[in-house]
């Protein structure tokens, strides 16, 4: 067996382990809402559509402003009490994607996409977990401003994590859609595929949304089945990644591989195949002979990867 990739210090996961207390006992006290919004200590991320508005800065980006900084940007609508950090009240605000547009004109400001930011490190990692909530919540809200039962408009209620509809009285709550992704192993070589979407060279693994009715274990096992043909037997829980995305939970594990033969989904995949651990890290390292790699360090599919590299994987 080849010795242990030294592989370094390990990376933070992107967009997990928030600083922000959500609070969620003051979301229906008005009053409390309002002192939170007058603190001044108060903050605001804000946010349109795909993009996030910073502050252009010498070193990383600054993504807070005032409530007042926020508003005078343009044309806003919903905003949503994200919780505390170290008792400070954060917000996020949706602004309109004319104004955002308005915004890249200036040189004051950086308006671009979260994952951008995330990859290339634009903000304090701190700021990415408020901004993905934040992100995600303004997301739903976009998307369910009138009732699917009866389809009158609805009105945000509880500083924005529910919405009511005033005719059919059907109370609405965000949604978070569970993604299994997972690197199934056998022995010394997992499978790692290619997504249509990818750039040329970035190999990951593979992932599917969770079915209703169906357990996390399932979940994998068909995914990995249907996309490369591989037959899973015992599934080990590895971590879990927020992804606004729009309004995903990313839910990793690695998969005990049964078969050996891959036959690939085409309408699903562009390509997989097996590897071995030694190619693996190299990819992880970026120095692979011909030029393949993994995803970026903030994604989960990195760090799945990585632990089976480093052989940090038991099943039981």
């Amino acid at each position: 067996m080849s010795p242990r990739p030294d592989l370094g210090p390990k990376p933070r996961l992107g967009y997990a382990a928030s600083s922000i207390e959500r609070a969620a006992e003051r979301r229906a006290d008005a009053a409390a809402l309002a002192a939170l919004e007058n603190d001044p200590r108060a903050r605001v991320y804000v946010v349109a559509g795909e993009l996030v508005v910073l502050k252009q800065a010498t070193a990383v980006a600054d993504p807070l402003f005032t409530l007042v900084e926020a508003r005078a940007l343009g044309r806003t609508a919903e905003l949503v009490f994200l919780g505390l950090c170290e008792s400070a009240p954060r917000f996020a605000i949706a602004l309109e994607s004319a104004a955002a547009e308005v915004l890249k004109t200036r040189g004051e400001f950086l308006v671009t996409d979260l994952r951008s930011i995330a990859v290339r490190g634009l903000v304090e990692a701190e700021h990415l977990p408020p901004l993905a909530e934040g992100k995600a919540l303004l997301n739903w809200h976009g998307r369910h401003r009138f009732c699917p039962n009866c389809g009158a408009a609805t009105n945000l209620v509880e500083a924005g994590w529910r919405r009511d509809c005033p005719s059919c009285r059907a109370q609405h709550f965000p949604r978070t859609d569970p993604v299994v992704i997972m690197l199934a192993v056998a022995g010394e070589r997992c499978v790692l595929g290619r997504s249509h979407r990818f750039q040329p060279g970035i190999w990951s693994c593979l992932a599917g949304f969770v079915e209703p009715g169906e357990a996390i274990e399932d979940a994998v096992r068909r995914e990995t089945r249907e996309e490369a043909g591989i037959i899973c037997g015992r599934v080990s829980y590895f971590a879990s990644q927020p992804w606004p995305f729009p309004t995903s939970l990313m839910i990793g594990c690695h998969a005990e591989a049964l078969s050996r033969e891959i036959v690939i989904d085409r309408a699903e995949l562009d390509d997989a195949r097996w590897f071995d651990r030694e190619e693996v890290a190299s990819m992880l390292l970026r120095c692979h002979p011909g030029g393949l790699t993994t995803p970026p360090t903030m994604a989960i599919a990195y760090h799945i990867i990585r632990a089976w590299v480093e052989e940090e994987v038991e099943f039981r």
